[in-house]
Protein backbone atom coordinates (compact mmCIF):
# COMPACT_ATOMS: atom_id res chain seq x y z
CA UNK A 1 0.00 0.00 0.00
CA UNK A 2 1.18 3.72 -0.94
CA UNK A 3 1.76 5.85 2.38
CA UNK A 4 2.45 9.35 1.08
CA UNK A 5 3.55 12.46 2.90
CA UNK A 6 1.33 15.50 2.60
CA UNK A 7 3.57 17.34 0.96
CA UNK A 8 5.94 14.16 -0.32
CA UNK A 9 10.26 15.32 -1.02
CA UNK A 10 12.14 14.21 -3.66
CA UNK A 11 14.77 12.42 -3.66
CA UNK A 12 18.36 12.61 -5.03
CA UNK A 13 20.86 10.12 -4.63
CA UNK A 14 24.46 11.58 -6.09
CA UNK A 15 26.36 7.96 -6.22
CA UNK A 16 30.28 8.31 -6.20
CA UNK A 17 32.06 5.16 -7.14
CA UNK A 18 34.80 4.42 -4.56
CA UNK A 19 34.80 7.75 -3.19
CA UNK A 20 37.19 8.07 0.17
CA UNK A 21 35.78 9.19 3.31
CA UNK A 22 38.92 10.56 4.51
CA UNK A 23 39.04 12.98 1.26
CA UNK A 24 36.00 14.21 1.30
CA UNK A 25 35.06 14.50 4.99
CA UNK A 26 38.24 15.15 6.21
CA UNK A 27 41.44 16.26 4.12
CA UNK A 28 39.74 17.83 1.18
CA UNK A 29 37.01 19.50 3.07
CA UNK A 30 37.33 23.04 3.14
CA UNK A 31 38.48 22.50 -0.86
CA UNK A 32 35.18 20.87 -1.76
CA UNK A 33 32.18 23.61 -1.13
CA UNK A 34 29.37 21.90 -2.34
CA UNK A 35 30.16 18.40 -0.62
CA UNK A 36 30.91 20.44 2.51
CA UNK A 37 27.82 22.63 2.18
CA UNK A 38 25.73 19.63 2.74
CA UNK A 39 27.85 17.78 5.33
CA UNK A 40 27.87 20.98 7.42
CA UNK A 41 24.01 21.44 6.93
CA UNK A 42 23.02 18.02 7.54
CA UNK A 43 24.52 14.78 8.69
CA UNK A 44 27.47 12.68 7.44
CA UNK A 45 29.59 9.25 8.39
CA UNK A 46 31.62 6.70 7.47
CA UNK A 47 29.57 3.55 5.37
CA UNK A 48 30.86 0.32 6.14
CA UNK A 49 30.39 -1.34 2.60
CA UNK A 50 29.48 -5.09 2.18
CA UNK A 51 32.46 -8.02 1.68
CA UNK A 52 33.71 -8.00 -0.80
CA UNK A 53 33.38 -4.00 -0.95
CA UNK A 54 34.01 -3.77 -4.73
CA UNK A 55 31.76 -1.87 -7.02
CA UNK A 56 29.95 -5.44 -8.10
CA UNK A 57 27.89 -6.28 -6.07
CA UNK A 58 28.02 -3.42 -3.38
CA UNK A 59 25.95 -0.90 -5.33
CA UNK A 60 23.43 -3.83 -5.86
CA UNK A 61 23.69 -4.63 -2.06
CA UNK A 62 23.02 -0.96 -1.68
CA UNK A 63 20.01 -0.49 -3.26
CA UNK A 64 18.30 -3.55 -2.62
CA UNK A 65 19.32 -3.79 0.80
CA UNK A 66 20.16 -7.99 0.39
CA UNK A 67 23.76 -9.17 1.14
CA UNK A 68 26.53 -10.11 -1.89
CA UNK A 69 25.13 -13.89 -0.24
CA UNK A 70 21.37 -13.24 -0.54
CA UNK A 71 21.93 -11.92 -4.09
CA UNK A 72 24.57 -14.46 -4.76
CA UNK A 73 26.89 -12.24 -6.38
CA UNK A 74 30.30 -12.16 -5.42
CA UNK A 75 32.26 -10.48 -7.90
CA UNK A 76 32.29 -9.34 -11.46
CA UNK A 77 33.03 -12.93 -12.67
CA UNK A 78 31.22 -15.85 -10.54
CA UNK A 79 31.43 -19.75 -11.06
CA UNK A 80 28.77 -20.53 -13.57
CA UNK A 81 28.78 -24.26 -12.07
CA UNK A 82 30.85 -26.47 -10.51
CA UNK A 83 33.23 -26.99 -13.43
CA UNK A 84 36.73 -25.57 -13.46
CA UNK A 85 36.64 -22.89 -15.87
CA UNK A 86 32.36 -21.67 -16.75
CA UNK A 87 32.21 -18.07 -15.35
CA UNK A 88 29.75 -15.99 -16.03
CA UNK A 89 29.36 -11.96 -15.77
CA UNK A 90 27.56 -10.27 -12.76
CA UNK A 91 25.40 -8.03 -15.21
CA UNK A 92 21.93 -6.23 -14.27
CA UNK A 93 20.10 -9.96 -15.01
CA UNK A 94 22.08 -11.43 -12.57
CA UNK A 95 20.31 -9.05 -9.76
CA UNK A 96 17.14 -11.02 -9.01
CA UNK A 97 15.98 -8.71 -5.85
CA UNK A 98 14.21 -6.01 -6.41
CA UNK A 99 15.80 -2.54 -5.86
CA UNK A 100 14.62 0.68 -4.58
CA UNK A 101 13.62 2.45 -7.46
CA UNK A 102 11.55 -1.06 -8.06
CA UNK A 103 9.79 -0.70 -5.08
CA UNK A 104 9.17 2.92 -5.34
CA UNK A 105 8.17 2.77 -8.59
CA UNK A 106 5.46 0.25 -7.82
CA UNK A 107 4.62 2.32 -5.20
CA UNK A 108 3.91 5.24 -8.14
CA UNK A 109 6.66 7.42 -7.75
CA UNK A 110 8.53 8.54 -10.71
CA UNK A 111 12.22 7.37 -10.69
CA UNK A 112 14.98 7.99 -12.89
CA UNK A 113 18.42 5.65 -12.07
CA UNK A 114 21.35 6.90 -14.43
CA UNK A 115 24.79 5.37 -14.56
CA UNK A 116 24.03 2.99 -11.72
CA UNK A 117 26.12 -0.54 -11.77
CA UNK A 118 23.89 -3.12 -12.36
CA UNK A 119 21.72 -1.44 -14.17
CA UNK A 120 22.85 -2.94 -17.61
CA UNK A 121 20.61 -4.72 -19.72
CA UNK A 122 18.14 -1.27 -18.61
CA UNK A 123 14.88 -2.57 -17.31
CA UNK A 124 11.13 -1.23 -17.86
CA UNK A 125 10.99 1.21 -14.79
CA UNK A 126 8.10 3.97 -13.60
CA UNK A 127 10.50 5.80 -15.37
CA UNK A 128 13.49 6.13 -17.54
CA UNK A 129 17.29 4.40 -16.86
CA UNK A 130 20.34 4.96 -18.44
CA UNK A 131 22.44 1.73 -17.98
CA UNK A 132 26.03 1.70 -16.04
CA UNK A 133 29.63 0.71 -17.54
CA UNK A 134 28.97 -2.80 -18.14
CA UNK A 135 27.09 -1.63 -21.10
CA UNK A 136 29.45 -2.71 -23.98
CA UNK A 137 30.84 0.32 -26.37
CA UNK A 138 29.94 -1.35 -29.65
CA UNK A 139 29.48 1.92 -31.86
CA UNK A 140 28.50 1.89 -35.32
CA UNK A 141 27.47 4.81 -37.50
CA UNK A 142 23.80 5.10 -39.12
CA UNK A 143 23.18 6.66 -42.79
CA UNK A 144 24.10 10.17 -41.87
CA UNK A 145 26.99 9.26 -39.76
CA UNK A 146 25.44 9.68 -36.53
CA UNK A 147 26.86 6.94 -33.75
CA UNK A 148 24.02 3.88 -33.04
CA UNK A 149 25.07 2.05 -30.41
CA UNK A 150 23.86 -0.48 -28.14
CA UNK A 151 20.93 0.46 -26.66
CA UNK A 152 22.02 1.10 -22.85
CA UNK A 153 18.41 2.82 -21.82
CA UNK A 154 14.70 2.43 -20.91
CA UNK A 155 12.41 3.29 -22.72
CA UNK A 156 14.62 2.58 -25.76
CA UNK A 157 14.62 5.13 -27.46
CA UNK A 158 15.83 7.50 -24.94
CA UNK A 159 19.69 5.96 -26.36
CA UNK A 160 19.31 8.84 -29.36
CA UNK A 161 18.36 11.29 -27.31
CA UNK A 162 21.54 10.66 -24.69
CA UNK A 163 23.73 10.39 -27.71
CA UNK A 164 22.67 13.80 -28.89
CA UNK A 165 23.04 15.16 -25.66
CA UNK A 166 26.66 13.58 -25.09
CA UNK A 167 27.41 14.74 -28.90
CA UNK A 168 28.47 11.45 -30.02
CA UNK A 169 29.36 8.22 -28.16
CA UNK A 170 28.14 8.34 -24.90
CA UNK A 171 30.35 7.20 -22.51
CA UNK A 172 29.61 4.58 -19.83
CA UNK A 173 33.56 3.94 -18.92
CA UNK A 174 36.56 5.19 -20.07
CA UNK A 175 38.13 3.09 -22.30
CA UNK A 176 41.60 1.59 -20.26
CA UNK A 177 42.09 2.77 -17.01
CA UNK A 178 44.77 0.13 -16.50
CA UNK A 179 47.59 2.21 -18.84
CA UNK A 180 51.03 3.86 -18.15
CA UNK A 181 49.63 6.39 -20.37
CA UNK A 182 48.76 8.49 -17.73
CA UNK A 183 47.85 11.91 -19.72
CA UNK A 184 45.57 9.66 -22.10
CA UNK A 185 44.05 7.76 -18.80
CA UNK A 186 43.33 12.03 -17.37
CA UNK A 187 41.86 13.40 -20.45
CA UNK A 188 39.60 10.38 -20.73
CA UNK A 189 38.36 10.66 -17.16
CA UNK A 190 37.99 14.23 -17.78
CA UNK A 191 35.85 13.65 -20.82
CA UNK A 192 33.70 11.12 -19.48
CA UNK A 193 32.94 13.07 -16.19
CA UNK A 194 32.03 16.46 -18.46
CA UNK A 195 30.13 14.33 -21.23
CA UNK A 196 27.97 12.61 -17.63
CA UNK A 197 27.56 15.89 -15.95
CA UNK A 198 25.77 17.52 -19.57
CA UNK A 199 23.62 14.48 -19.80
CA UNK A 200 22.82 14.15 -16.17
CA UNK A 201 21.37 17.83 -16.34
CA UNK A 202 19.39 17.49 -19.30
CA UNK A 203 18.08 14.47 -17.44
CA UNK A 204 16.97 16.50 -14.25
CA UNK A 205 15.54 18.84 -16.91
CA UNK A 206 13.40 16.99 -18.82
CA UNK A 207 12.30 14.24 -17.00
CA UNK A 208 9.22 14.04 -14.17
CA UNK A 209 11.04 12.41 -11.12
CA UNK A 210 10.08 11.86 -7.73
CA UNK A 211 13.32 9.81 -6.91
CA UNK A 212 16.77 10.29 -9.24
CA UNK A 213 20.01 8.78 -8.41
CA UNK A 214 23.59 8.55 -10.66
CA UNK A 215 26.54 7.03 -9.92
CA UNK A 216 29.63 8.75 -11.42
CA UNK A 217 32.92 6.30 -11.98
CA UNK A 218 35.82 8.93 -12.46
CA UNK A 219 36.04 9.11 -8.88
CA UNK A 220 37.00 5.24 -8.96
CA UNK A 221 38.85 5.14 -12.34
CA UNK A 222 41.19 8.21 -10.78
CA UNK A 223 41.82 6.40 -7.76
CA UNK A 224 43.46 3.32 -9.54
CA UNK A 225 45.50 5.39 -11.67
CA UNK A 226 46.86 7.78 -9.61
CA UNK A 227 46.71 6.96 -6.25
CA UNK A 228 51.03 6.48 -5.87
CA UNK A 229 51.09 9.69 -7.04
CA UNK A 230 49.38 11.10 -4.47
CA UNK A 231 50.23 9.44 -0.95
CA UNK A 232 52.95 9.92 0.94
CA UNK A 233 52.36 6.96 2.21
CA UNK A 234 52.62 4.64 -1.27
CA UNK A 235 55.86 2.91 -2.07
CA UNK A 236 55.95 3.91 -5.38
CA UNK A 237 55.39 8.06 -4.27
CA UNK A 238 57.93 10.52 -5.61
CA UNK A 239 57.54 14.06 -4.32
CA UNK A 240 57.02 16.43 -6.56
CA UNK A 241 55.51 14.73 -9.51
CA UNK A 242 53.68 15.93 -12.45
CA UNK A 243 50.35 14.10 -11.07
CA UNK A 244 50.78 14.84 -7.44
CA UNK A 245 48.24 16.87 -7.25
CA UNK A 246 45.70 14.93 -10.37
CA UNK A 247 43.27 13.29 -7.60
CA UNK A 248 42.52 16.47 -5.47
CA UNK A 249 41.89 18.30 -8.98
CA UNK A 250 39.66 16.20 -10.17
CA UNK A 251 37.89 16.26 -6.46
CA UNK A 252 37.44 20.00 -7.45
CA UNK A 253 36.26 20.08 -10.48
CA UNK A 254 33.77 17.15 -9.59
CA UNK A 255 32.88 19.28 -6.82
CA UNK A 256 32.08 22.23 -9.04
CA UNK A 257 30.32 19.48 -11.62
CA UNK A 258 28.13 18.89 -8.24
CA UNK A 259 27.21 22.61 -7.54
CA UNK A 260 25.68 22.86 -10.86
CA UNK A 261 23.22 19.29 -10.39
CA UNK A 262 22.42 21.16 -7.03
CA UNK A 263 21.29 24.34 -7.95
CA UNK A 264 18.85 22.25 -10.24
CA UNK A 265 17.42 20.40 -7.65
CA UNK A 266 17.02 23.11 -5.04
CA UNK A 267 13.72 23.78 -4.42
CA UNK A 268 13.41 23.18 -0.71
CA UNK A 269 11.89 19.77 -0.48
CA UNK A 270 14.48 17.72 -2.58
CA UNK A 271 16.34 15.61 -0.35
CA UNK A 272 19.97 15.13 -0.80
CA UNK A 273 21.62 11.67 -0.04
CA UNK A 274 25.82 11.11 -1.63
CA UNK A 275 26.88 8.00 -1.22
CA UNK A 276 30.20 5.69 -1.96
CA UNK A 277 29.90 1.69 -2.52
CA UNK A 278 33.38 1.19 -0.62
CA UNK A 279 36.64 3.60 -0.12
CA UNK A 280 39.82 3.36 -1.48
CA UNK A 281 43.54 2.91 0.15
CA UNK A 282 47.33 2.13 -1.27
CA UNK A 283 47.89 -0.99 -2.41
CA UNK A 284 51.40 -2.32 -1.55
CA UNK A 285 51.40 -4.68 -4.12
CA UNK A 286 50.17 -8.46 -4.89
CA UNK A 287 50.02 -11.93 -3.36
CA UNK A 288 50.10 -14.74 -5.88
CA UNK A 289 47.76 -17.06 -4.27
CA UNK A 290 48.12 -19.42 -7.33
CA UNK A 291 52.09 -19.61 -6.74
CA UNK A 292 51.59 -19.97 -3.10
CA UNK A 293 49.11 -23.12 -2.82
CA UNK A 294 51.60 -24.44 -5.88
CA UNK A 295 54.17 -24.28 -3.45
CA UNK A 296 52.22 -25.00 -0.24
CA UNK A 297 50.83 -28.24 -2.10
CA UNK A 298 47.71 -27.10 -2.94
CA UNK A 299 47.64 -26.68 -6.48
CA UNK A 300 49.65 -29.31 -9.01
CA UNK A 301 50.70 -28.38 -12.27
CA UNK A 302 51.40 -30.77 -15.17
CA UNK A 303 54.89 -30.02 -17.10
CA UNK A 304 57.13 -27.54 -16.63
CA UNK A 305 56.10 -24.11 -14.71
CA UNK A 306 55.72 -21.09 -16.84
CA UNK A 307 58.90 -18.86 -16.77
CA UNK A 308 56.64 -15.66 -17.35
CA UNK A 309 53.07 -14.50 -15.51
CA UNK A 310 50.47 -16.65 -17.42
CA UNK A 311 46.46 -16.67 -16.73
CA UNK A 312 45.80 -19.84 -15.25
CA UNK A 313 43.41 -21.01 -17.66
CA UNK A 314 46.87 -20.89 -20.12
CA UNK A 315 48.67 -23.41 -17.43
CA UNK A 316 48.05 -27.76 -17.52
CA UNK A 317 46.03 -27.96 -13.78
CA UNK A 318 46.42 -31.69 -12.43
CA UNK A 319 43.37 -31.76 -11.48
CA UNK A 320 43.33 -34.71 -9.49
CA UNK A 321 46.34 -33.42 -7.54
CA UNK A 322 44.66 -30.67 -6.56
CA UNK A 323 42.63 -28.96 -3.54
CA UNK A 324 42.28 -25.64 -3.69
CA UNK A 325 43.09 -23.08 -6.32
CA UNK A 326 42.10 -19.49 -6.42
CA UNK A 327 40.71 -15.96 -8.19
CA UNK A 328 42.76 -12.76 -8.96
CA UNK A 329 41.06 -9.36 -8.28
CA UNK A 330 40.98 -6.80 -4.85
CA UNK A 331 40.42 -9.97 -2.75
CA UNK A 332 40.87 -13.42 -3.26
CA UNK A 333 38.32 -16.10 -3.92
CA UNK A 334 39.61 -19.34 -2.55
CA UNK A 335 37.80 -22.41 -4.02
CA UNK A 336 38.41 -25.95 -2.69
CA UNK A 337 38.28 -29.44 -4.88
CA UNK A 338 35.51 -31.48 -3.45
CA UNK A 339 35.24 -34.96 -4.09
CA UNK A 340 31.56 -35.04 -5.64
CA UNK A 341 31.21 -31.53 -5.82
CA UNK A 342 33.99 -30.11 -8.54
CA UNK A 343 34.54 -32.99 -11.45
CA UNK A 344 37.93 -34.19 -10.30
CA UNK A 345 37.45 -33.85 -6.43
CA UNK A 346 40.15 -34.96 -4.32
CA UNK A 347 39.37 -33.64 -0.78
CA UNK A 348 36.24 -35.37 1.09
CA UNK A 349 32.95 -34.08 1.71
CA UNK A 350 33.26 -35.46 5.20
CA UNK A 351 36.72 -33.85 5.32
CA UNK A 352 35.83 -30.16 4.12
CA UNK A 353 35.74 -28.23 6.96
CA UNK A 354 38.56 -29.52 8.27
CA UNK A 355 40.35 -28.35 4.98
CA UNK A 356 39.09 -25.10 4.85
CA UNK A 357 39.99 -24.75 8.59
CA UNK A 358 43.50 -25.70 7.81
CA UNK A 359 43.62 -23.66 4.76
CA UNK A 360 42.43 -20.35 6.61
CA UNK A 361 45.21 -20.58 9.34
CA UNK A 362 47.50 -21.24 6.50
CA UNK A 363 46.51 -17.93 4.69
CA UNK A 364 46.23 -15.52 7.63
CA UNK A 365 49.68 -16.65 8.12
CA UNK A 366 51.24 -15.70 4.63
CA UNK A 367 53.65 -13.38 5.97
CA UNK A 368 55.03 -9.60 3.81
CA UNK A 369 58.00 -9.80 1.47
CA UNK A 370 59.94 -8.94 4.49
CA UNK A 371 58.13 -11.91 6.81
CA UNK A 372 56.09 -9.01 8.52
CA UNK A 373 52.26 -9.84 9.94
CA UNK A 374 50.34 -8.09 7.41
CA UNK A 375 46.92 -8.73 8.82
CA UNK A 376 45.17 -10.90 5.99
CA UNK A 377 41.53 -11.52 6.87
CA UNK A 378 39.99 -14.79 5.91
CA UNK A 379 35.97 -15.41 5.61
CA UNK A 380 33.52 -17.83 5.12
CA UNK A 381 30.83 -17.15 3.29
CA UNK A 382 28.23 -18.57 5.71
CA UNK A 383 29.76 -16.80 8.73
CA UNK A 384 29.38 -13.31 6.71
CA UNK A 385 25.90 -13.88 4.67
CA UNK A 386 22.09 -14.37 6.06
CA UNK A 387 21.75 -16.95 2.80
CA UNK A 388 24.55 -18.27 0.55
CA UNK A 389 23.02 -18.12 -2.82
CA UNK A 390 24.51 -19.04 -6.22
CA UNK A 391 28.62 -21.11 -6.26
CA UNK A 392 30.13 -18.64 -3.75
CA UNK A 393 33.70 -18.80 -3.09
CA UNK A 394 34.61 -21.50 -0.22
CA UNK A 395 36.99 -18.64 1.67
CA UNK A 396 37.03 -14.76 0.40
CA UNK A 397 40.44 -13.29 1.35
CA UNK A 398 41.43 -10.09 2.48
CA UNK A 399 45.63 -9.72 2.04
CA UNK A 400 46.88 -6.92 4.81
CA UNK A 401 43.14 -6.08 4.65
CA UNK A 402 42.95 -5.18 1.46
CA UNK A 403 46.27 -3.31 1.19
CA UNK A 404 47.74 -5.93 -1.14
CA UNK A 405 45.52 -7.72 -3.78
CA UNK A 406 45.41 -11.00 -4.88
CA UNK A 407 47.25 -12.18 -8.23
CA UNK A 408 45.81 -15.23 -10.40
CA UNK A 409 48.54 -16.57 -12.30
CA UNK A 410 50.94 -18.67 -12.40
CA UNK A 411 54.94 -18.25 -13.20
CA UNK A 412 55.72 -15.62 -10.37
CA UNK A 413 59.11 -16.03 -9.44
CA UNK A 414 58.31 -15.74 -5.66
CA UNK A 415 54.58 -15.34 -3.68
CA UNK A 416 54.58 -11.50 -3.58
CA UNK A 417 54.52 -8.98 -6.41
CA UNK A 418 54.83 -5.22 -6.70
CA UNK A 419 53.41 -5.61 -10.08
CA UNK A 420 49.17 -6.13 -11.02
CA UNK A 421 48.89 -8.90 -13.75
CA UNK A 422 46.38 -7.43 -15.53
CA UNK A 423 47.86 -3.64 -15.61
CA UNK A 424 48.89 -0.90 -13.44
CA UNK A 425 47.11 -0.36 -10.52
CA UNK A 426 47.88 1.84 -7.53
CA UNK A 427 44.72 1.40 -5.28
CA UNK A 428 43.04 -1.62 -3.43
CA UNK A 429 39.10 -0.42 -1.96
CA UNK A 430 38.98 0.02 1.98
CA UNK A 431 36.00 -1.19 3.84
CA UNK A 432 34.13 2.61 4.48
CA UNK A 433 32.52 4.09 1.78
CA UNK A 434 30.48 7.49 2.80
CA UNK A 435 27.36 9.10 3.84
CA UNK A 436 25.89 12.56 3.71
CA UNK A 437 22.08 13.26 4.09
CA UNK A 438 20.85 16.44 3.87
CA UNK A 439 16.79 17.28 4.06
CA UNK A 440 16.16 20.81 3.18
CA UNK A 441 13.13 20.67 5.67
CA UNK A 442 15.30 18.64 8.73
CA UNK A 443 18.50 20.03 8.39
CA UNK A 444 20.89 17.94 11.15
CA UNK A 445 23.67 20.97 11.66
CA UNK A 446 26.30 18.92 10.44
CA UNK A 447 25.90 15.90 13.17
CA UNK A 448 28.45 13.43 12.30
CA UNK A 449 26.74 9.86 11.98
CA UNK A 450 28.26 6.33 13.78
CA UNK A 451 27.53 2.69 13.13
CA UNK A 452 26.10 3.22 9.14
CA UNK A 453 26.68 0.07 6.81
CA UNK A 454 25.39 -0.09 3.15
CA UNK A 455 22.33 -1.84 3.83
CA UNK A 456 20.61 0.97 5.36
CA UNK A 457 20.27 3.14 2.25
CA UNK A 458 17.57 2.01 0.93
CA UNK A 459 15.05 1.68 3.88
CA UNK A 460 16.13 5.28 4.60
CA UNK A 461 15.24 5.98 1.11
CA UNK A 462 11.60 4.20 1.74
CA UNK A 463 11.25 5.87 4.64
CA UNK A 464 11.38 9.60 3.06
CA UNK A 465 8.79 8.30 1.03
CA UNK A 466 6.84 6.75 3.69
CA UNK A 467 7.17 3.56 1.70
CA UNK A 468 7.61 0.79 4.27
CA UNK A 469 11.27 -0.97 3.79
CA UNK A 470 10.56 -4.61 2.19
CA UNK A 471 10.45 -7.17 5.25
CA UNK A 472 13.13 -8.93 4.42
CA UNK A 473 15.27 -6.00 3.67
CA UNK A 474 18.33 -6.69 5.97
CA UNK A 475 19.18 -2.61 6.74
CA UNK A 476 17.74 -0.20 8.79
CA UNK A 477 16.29 3.12 8.41
CA UNK A 478 18.92 6.16 9.57
CA UNK A 479 17.92 9.28 10.13
CA UNK A 480 19.77 12.60 9.89
CA UNK A 481 18.61 13.30 13.33
CA UNK A 482 21.29 11.87 14.87
CA UNK A 483 20.07 8.73 15.58
CA UNK A 484 20.78 6.04 13.15
CA UNK A 485 19.16 2.87 14.09
CA UNK A 486 21.41 0.92 11.61
CA UNK A 487 21.47 -2.82 11.56
CA UNK A 488 23.44 -5.49 13.65
CA UNK A 489 26.75 -5.66 12.42
CA UNK A 490 28.40 -8.60 10.18
CA UNK A 491 31.90 -8.11 10.91
CA UNK A 492 32.28 -8.49 14.71
CA UNK A 493 33.42 -12.26 15.10
CA UNK A 494 32.62 -13.17 11.62
CA UNK A 495 36.17 -14.30 10.66
CA UNK A 496 36.79 -18.01 9.65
Amino acid sequence: MRIRRAKPPRLLVIGLDCAAPELILDRWRSELPNLNRLASRGAYGRLRSCIPCITVPAWSVMTSSKDPGVLGIYGFRNRADYSYDRMTLATGSAVKEPRVWDVLGQAGYKVVTVGVPGTYPPRPVNGAQISCFLTPQTVTRDESGRPKSTVFTYPPELSVRVNDWAGGEYLVDVKQFRTEDKDFLLRQIYDMTRQHFVVLREMLRSQTWDFFMFVEMGTDRIHHGFWRFHDPAHSKFEPGNRYEHAIRDYYRYLDGELGRVLDLADDGRTVILVASDHGAKKMDGGICVNEWLRQAGWLAVDGDLPKEPTPMDKVRINWSKTRAWGEGGYYARIFLNVAGREPNGVIPAAGYEQARDELASHLRLIPGPNGEDIGTQVFKPESIYRQVNGIAPDLLVYWGNLAWRSVGSLGHPQVWTMNNDTGPDDANHAQDGLLILYDPQKPAGGRELQGLEIMDVAPTILSYFGVPPLPDMQGRIITANGDPRVSTSLFPGSEA
